[in-house]
């Protein structure tokens, strides 16, 4: 019972919910012994040693068994494979910071402080991202430098193209990012460019090139982050400017952004549904290398009022563990949409105004690594660290075994 309540922290919560997901953890797992089957051969299937397997099965003699025997086969897990895993994070507080990056290191490639913003004459907008940088060298948690055109509360339009279209200015970016990435101790460099116009497109994809060409060389590796889209779309804001098969050809890696279909300032819908997270991944792994791309998943869930109404209140970001402590508190029933395979619930609350609340659990995390292990991807970056949701490291360890690069 403790260890149920450990893995689900159950403890913050009053009573189990009508529809919760739990992760009910095992250490073991049956195994009927096939003809022709050595404990060596049997270890080496289950990626454990062979000493495990005598100790919990209390066998004397190694050389006895024999098909049919039942075997009990110790720490079943991490059977589907390798993956490289990174987490953005953004800077709030020391002590907050240092307990996401010890609580979460073990299971994290790259950690990605958001974000140094540039500025339209290629100088930087520093951060106080010292505490994460530290914490993570101790977790050998390899640090990405992410750079955005962020400004004003948005992605700036006509920042990235000041910048895509100035060489002077791209040289002087390129020199602060690799100043900053020396005297941080940065590992790599992550590009998120967003709301570029469509029609820099191929400035873009050159600027991208140019950073490859510095930093390579300096042994810095270069990803990018790309929206979501299931065809190459050519034109619109968001979507336009990003060229998969440029950035699968030039980078390192991808990190697909698959989620924010259901977002704060749109109708409730499940953030990412598994059915929508395939097509963008079916159309990536057409034109991008399968070991370059890294599917995003998201660490939240959002909570709206309604009805909902456009223009109207934007809806409330929610962690998974907070989404069921909600559930818990108004005594509503968790449901389960098959399609987007994710979790959601309505609620009323004490001022008698309706609430719907989409989040991810156990299980759509679950389905989401089985997506990742059915195309062969790179591995998953998390959007974003801090939102409690315990179960999802402890079914992420289960499966894969994690990639540590420092």
């Amino acid at each position: 019972m403790q260890r149920i309540n450990d893995v689900n922290r159950l403890d913050q919560i009053p009573y189990l919910v009508v529809g919760q997901a739990l992760v009910i953890p095992t250490t073991e797992r049956a195994y009927r012994v096939q003809p022709g089957d050595t404990l060596w051969l049997i270890a080496r299937r289950f990626n454990v040693s062979v000493n495990s397997i005598v100790q919990l099965n209390n066998i004397t003699n190694p050389n006895q068994i024999y098909p049919g025997m039942i075997l009990r086969i110790p720490e079943f897990s991490k059977m589907y494979g390798t993956v490289e895993v990174n987490g953005y994070i953004e800077p709030t507080v020391s002590d907050a910071e240092r307990e996401i990056v010890n609580e979460t290191g073990r299971y994290l490639t790259y950690i990605s402080p958001f974000s140094y913003q540039v500025r339209e004459d290629g100088t930087l907008n520093p951060i106080r991202d010292d505490t994460i940088l530290v914490t993570a060298k101790e977790q050998r948690v390899a640090p990405l430098m992410v750079i955005t055109n962020f400004k004003g509360g948005n992605f700036d339009s006509d920042l990235a193209h000041i910048i895509l279209s100035n060489e002077a200015v791209q040289q002087t970016l390129i020199n602060n990012i690799t100043t900053t990435m020396k005297n941080k101790g940065y590992y790599g460099l992550n590009i998120d460019f967003e709301r570029i116009p469509p029609g820099d497109r191929q400035l873009y994809n050159n600027f991208l090139r140019k950073v490859v060409d510095s930093l390579h060389p300096l042994n810095y590796s270069v990803s990018t982050a790309l929206v979501p889209k299931p065809e190459d779309y050519i034109t619109g804001a968001w979507h336009g400017a990003h060229d998969y098969r440029a950035h699968g050809e030039i980078v390192d890696f991808v990190i697909l952004m698959t989620y924010e279909w259901g977002w704060s300032g749109g109708p409730p819908y499940a953030v990412a549904p598994i059915d929508l997270v395939r097509d963008v991944v079916n159309y990536a792994v057409s034109v991008i290398p399968r070991n370059k791309i890294m599917m995003g998943v998201p660490l939240y869930g959002y909570d709206w009022i309604l009805p909902y109404m456009p223009g109207g209140p934007w809806a409330r970001r929610v962690s998974p563990q907070g989404a069921i402590i909600l559930a818990a508190r108004y005594g509503v029933p968790i449901q389960y949409d098959a399609k987007t395979q994710s979790p959601f619930f309505n609620y009323t609350d004490a001022q008698g105004v309706s609430h719907m609340v989409w989040f991810e659990d156990a299980r759509s995390v679950q389905a989401k690594y089985l997506l990742v292990n059915e195309y062969g991807l790179r591995g998953v970056s998390y959007w974003v660290l801090g939102e409690p949701f315990p179960q999802n490291w402890y079914v992420l360890d289960d499966m894969f075994r994690i990639v540590k690069v420092v």
